[in-house]
């Protein structure tokens, strides 16, 4: 019975320094780097265009790598590869409420300052317990964390 649990953490110390990320989630936010960014149907530039983003910072999920290329999901669920040249780290989010308020300060008692639409993109200047500061147009003012989605 020793023997086999000795063995057993063995093999499993084994597995995780052999495959370091079986046990991560492997997925995270980035945002593109350009106004013109192309998604491609596969992880090379010898495959086709599916769509071309026209949106600097639209936060993006990251799902899979190959090579210089990443596999990643949109705000609209479109999936495809994108060139790692193309993307950035760039803290941005989309609100995905219908209705959400910027306030001055980082309290749902502080002066309104805007409210966002569904989908509208933020630069994410700094978050803090369950808010963050954002820029969104002419605007500059803290939105509560939940309301976002994206690299905060």
């Amino acid at each position: 019975m020793l023997k086999e649990k000795k063995l057993f953490k063995f093999i499993f110390i084994f597995f995780i320094f052999i495959f370091p990320n079986a046990f991560s989630d492997e997925s995270y936010y980035l945002t593109l780097r350009n106004d013109k960014v192309n998604l491609r149907q596969g992880p090379s530039l010898k495959y086709p265009v599916k769509l071309v983003y026209k949106k600097k910072f639209l936060p993006i999920l990251v799902q899979d790598k190959s090579d210089n290329f990443r596999k990643i999901l949109d705000h609209e669920n479109n999936s495809g590869w994108i060139h790692i040249s193309q993307l950035s780290k760039k803290r941005a989010a989309i609100n995905f409420l219908d209705k959400s308020i910027v306030f001055k300060k980082p309290s749902l008692f502080s002066k309104p300052l805007v409210m966002l639409e569904k989908g509208r993109l933020c630069l994410i200047k700094k978050c803090k317990n369950n808010w963050c500061k954002v820029k969104t147009g002419n605007y500059l003012g803290w939105i509560e964390k939940q309301n976002l989605k994206g690299r905060l």
